[in-house]
């Protein structure tokens, strides 16, 4: 998209229009109260489990308190939307890879227009249904196998080795915990359709938020017990003050490449070349490259719970945060998805035909292969410097805190911090254009 420069209103003079727009107010409304529900679901509990056993057991369970980054604290409290939006953003991992590797889905997305856009989200959902049965039944298996049960649960099947792998907890606990999952998925679609940003991003962003209040009050408690802990503290929120500021600059950094619309004349009027610029963003994929590296990193754990297999117990350790291959698997999966998301978000080829069709150009750039060389240069490069601060925002927070041994930060992690801030800002920059386009209409009524 070509961009021309404009005023960008104020902070104040935004809030002020947020207030008067009656179809902001709305949206706004709309969005608070379903994710107030999707809070209050996570309160539910599953029946028959023995909760104090249960949380003594995941207190220090890596895979349990990873994935309640992202339900909030959902599946440390067995709730029936434990799940949350997990499996739809795994669901969405899968439909991406599948779209880029599959013909018939990528004509579907580039040809079809809007239509096959629709039919791809309505594959997303049923591939979303299907994972969260199978992580239903995971986590039942899991659950039943961990002996926290309080009632007598009745075994249709188990295996060799003792493990019940079928039962009416489990059957229970997979119809619930699935349902809750297409409950919350719907919820996120409602907010993105009739609240304000994108409503799996902002489901993310209220778990993560819930979970500060815990983080702080440990790190609070922890400097008063111990003094000598106060230093790592502070060098640690000294650390994650720098990296927001780093995050805003990055997450809003662009490189502007020029364009020159060629002299066209219509009628007797003759219209001169305008100058204008094509905004490159320097981290195309935002926050998703680091949360689907994340997912990737922790589904051999998960699997290795749920199924108990050699294989998957070895790469879980090989990879866990203690693991010798965790930074370099980690950091390859970033670079990865940063290039991976970077092609589905700009493709140059497209860019340099729909520049070629406007009578633009970039100067001193051939149009046609050249332009297309060009960009995908640009971009290519942005991308390399993206993913790179992306890698060094993963990896510094858990470095310094195994240095300082402050670990209460642990909920508010890097991953949680990148989300935090991206999300803010793609939402702010929605209301934005509400209410900017709102001004407009109502400067066209008078």
């Amino acid at each position: 998209m070509v961009v021309s420069k404009g005023k960008t209103p104020t902070a104040q003079e935004t809030f002020m229009q947020m207030a008067q727009a009656a179809g902001l107010r709305g949206r706004l409304l709309v969005t608070v109260g379903v994710l107030i529900l999707v809070r209050l679901g996570i309160y539910l509990p599953l029946p028959g489990v023995d909760r104090l056993r249960f949380t003594e057991i995941v207190k220090n369970n890596a895979v349990v308190n990873f994935l309640d980054i992202f339900s909030g604290g959902g599946l440390s409290l067995l709730g029936i939307f434990a799940l949350g939006i997990l499996p739809f953003i795994n669901a969405s991992i899968i439909m991406q890879l599948m779209t880029s590797a599959l013909p018939t889905l990528e004509n579907l997305q580039k040809n079809e227009g809007e239509a096959g856009r629709r039919k791809i989200s309505q594959y997303t959902r049923y591939v979303a249904f299907i994972w969260a049965v199978i992580q239903s039944w995971g986590i039942g298996v899991w659950v039943q196998n961990s002996g926290v049960l309080s009632d007598a649960s009745v075994n249709w099947l188990s295996v060799g080795d003792g493990r019940v792998i079928f039962s009416s907890f489990i059957l229970q606990t997979t119809i619930a915990l699935a349902a809750g999952s297409m409950f919350v998925m719907w919820a996120g679609e409602l907010i993105t359709e009739k609240g304000v940003g994108n409503g799996a991003s902002l489901l993310i962003f209220i778990s993560i938020v819930a979970n500060l209040p815990t983080s702080l009050g440990d790190t609070i408690s922890l400097a008063q017990k111990d003094s000598s802990r106060v230093g790592g503290v502070i060098l640690l929120l000294v650390i994650f003050l720098v990296m927001i500021v780093g995050i805003v600059f990055v997450q809003e950094g662009t490189r502007r490449i020029p364009i020159i619309s060629a002299r066209r004349q219509v009628g007797r009027k003759l219209y001169r070349e305008q100058a204008s610029y094509l905004p490159l963003r320097l981290n195309q994929g935002g926050v998703m490259p680091i949360i689907f590296a994340s997912s990737v990193m922790i589904l051999p754990a998960y699997l290795s719970q749920s199924i108990n297999n050699d294989v998957f117990v070895s790469i879980a350790s090989w990879i866990s945060p203690s693991g010798a291959g965790h930074i370099p698997v980690y950091m390859l999966l970033i670079l990865g998805f940063s290039f991976f998301y970077s092609s589905l978000v700009l493709n140059p080829v497209e860019l340099s035909q729909n520049l070629k069709k406007m009578g633009s150009s970039i100067p001193t750039v051939r149009p046609g292969k050249a332009t297309s060389d060009y960009i995908g240069g640009v971009l290519n490069r942005l991308t390399l410097l993206g993913s790179i601060f992306l890698c060094g925002i993963a990896i510094i927070p858990s470095a310094l805190e195994k240095a300082t041994g402050v670990s209460t930060f642990s909920g508010i992690g890097a991953t949680s911090l990148l989300i935090l801030v991206g999300v803010a800002i793609e939402t702010s920059k929605q209301i934005q254009t509400y209410v900017i386009s709102q001004r407009y209409e109502g400067m066209v009524k008078q």
